[in-house]
């Protein structure tokens, strides 16, 4: 279980993103609840979870827009 203070609101997470954000990226996970129902669950990627195919900020800095990415398939 996840104390309490790990249990947010829809709401404050879109207030808040990029202060969630940080604390999901330093460990901490999150069960977002809209109208006392959990939605989902943020928790931050393990090394098992995420392969890196490709960095598109060595192509382009700042990354590729996906329309462009899109556009050359």
């Amino acid at each position: 279980h996840l104390p309490m203070q790990n249990i947010i609101t829809l709401k404050d997470l879109r207030e808040k993103m990029p202060v969630y954000a940080r604390l999901v990226q330093k460990g901490q996970a999150f069960i977002v609840f809209k109208r006392s129902h959990p939605l989902f669950r943020i928790t931050p990627l393990t090394d098992e979870a995420w392969e890196e195919l490709i960095d598109f900020t060595k192509i382009k800095r700042g990354g590729v827009e996906i329309d462009e990415l899109l556009a050359r398939l």
